[in-house]
């Protein structure tokens, strides 16, 4: 499975972007069945973790940090998980990476263990 993720790029605090994760041209897999995280990480930090939606019940989860600005949600007919973020902070810079759990049609997991296959990421910058 390959993962692509766009939408980064470079925000002031407070503005907004939307960040898209797909699966590749060349696989063409179908996302729906597997559990997908959005995870991030900042230069000279580990990589942590963001929010997760599961497939079959598609019940998201959210770390405290980003709780009440970040949404996740999916498009299984466009194939695709998107992360809304609004009300974006500096501390919110890093790069963001999307990640697919090969443990089928389940809820999802905020652990980074449980993922197995990752996007190359997407740059998010935040500031003024």
């Amino acid at each position: 499975l390959q993962l692509v993720e766009s939408g980064g790029g470079l925000v002031q605090p407070g503005g907004s972007l939307r960040l898209s994760c797909t699966t590749s041209r060349t696989s063409r897999n179908n996302l729906e069945p597997y559990p997908v995280g959005w995870f991030r990480q900042a230069p000279g930090k580990e990589r942590e973790r963001v929010s997760c939606i599961g497939s079959s019940m598609p019940v998201p989860r959210y770390v405290d940090s980003v709780k009440g600005r970040f949404t996740i949600s999916r498009d299984n007919a466009n194939n695709t998980v998107y992360l809304e973020m609004n009300s974006l902070e500096p501390d919110d810079t890093g790069v963001y990476y999307c990640a697919a759990d090969r443990k089928l049609y389940r809820l999802c997991q905020l652990t980074i263990e449980d993922y197995d296959y990752w996007g190359q990421g997407t740059q998010v910058t935040v500031s003024s």
